[in-house]
């Protein structure tokens, strides 16, 4: 759940109240504000800012803010001119219709670049490059899109098993040489949060693609990547953001791993390809070349 989301729960007091609602109108003002100063303008005590901290989850004012001013400088960016959950019109014809989607899809891309954090990224690539089988769980809908990873990974000598029935089975029969990516836009699906304390008591280390803020998901992954965070759980025409922030990052994933061998990777990608692939094309650019220098 948003840091934000959580602010607006009734479980304040109404001096605590005021602290957040100081936040909301003042956003990114407070920044390098101290406790002292926040309780001096909203004619509070610091201990009151601390209470507000730790009933949302944090150790104390500064990490609070921090936080806080994390989520609203990534809610503030990209998304200005589309609302993913609409973002095209009843009256819009078919080229506007497109010219938005193409829009969406490249904030998308854009947002999910902006999340993505270097130490996590070499650390899932290593833990996918050295796993004997990959397994990922998630609802059918979020596997659907995870066939081109799959089909992608296959081609460069990766075991990859899309767990579409059985997901309990597949969790307790994984190991320590196998490596989880658990998709959840929320992080709360209970199908597959039951799945998690398994796969840890199998040693089995799990990357998550989840929204942003905390939930159940990430307090149990070894590697954390967010999809973009726009869309709301039903009230839109369609999920295009997300489902294009999954396959982007799954996109990334696998360039990565491919780039840990690449020159072994590439020849061995194209000397099965070619041995299997007997397509013909009378287009110049889909043509093949002589690939013996490769």
């Amino acid at each position: 759940m948003l840091l934000t989301e959580k602010m607006k729960g009734d479980i304040f007091s109404p001096s605590e109240k005021g602290i957040v609602r100081y936040m909301f109108e003042q956003r990114e003002n407070i920044q390098g504000k101290t406790a002292k100063q926040i309780a001096k303008e909203t004619y509070t005590h610091p201990s009151t800012l601390i209470r507000v901290a730790k009933k949302l989850g944090y150790n104390g004012w500064v990490e609070l803010r921090n936080i806080f001013l994390e989520e609203i400088d990534y809610l503030n960016s990209h998304f200005n001119h589309i609302d993913a959950n609409y973002p095209f019109s009843e009256q819009d014809n078919v080229m506007t219709i497109a010219n938005k989607m193409a829009v969406l899809n490249q904030m998308t891309i854009s947002d999910t670049l902006s999340l993505i954090n270097n130490d996590e990224l070499q650390k899932a690539t290593d833990l996918l490059n050295q796993a004997e089988e990959i397994k990922i769980f998630s609802l059918n809908n979020n596997l659907d899109i995870c066939h081109d990873f799959k089909s992608q990974m296959v081609r460069i000598g990766k075991k990859v098993n899309l767990c579409t029935v059985d997901q309990g089975y597949e969790a307790a029969s994984c190991n320590s040489n196998t490596c989880a990516i658990v998709i959840s836009y929320t992080g709360e699906t209970s199908g597959i949060i039951g799945l998690l304390p398994m796969l840890r008591k199998k040693g089995t280390p799990i990357i998550a693609l989840t929204s942003i803020g905390d939930n159940t998901l990430t307090t149990y992954a070894d590697c954390i990547f967010r999809i973009t965070t726009r869309e709301k759980l039903y009230s839109k025409i369609g999920s295009f953001s997300s489902n294009d922030s999954i396959s982007f990052l799954l996109d990334l994933l696998y360039g990565c791993v491919f780039s840990r061998n690449y020159r072994n990777n590439l020849e061995y990608k194209i000397r099965i390809s070619k041995y299997y692939d007997h397509r013909k094309s009378s287009n110049e650019v889909m043509q093949e070349g002589n690939h013996d220098n490769v």
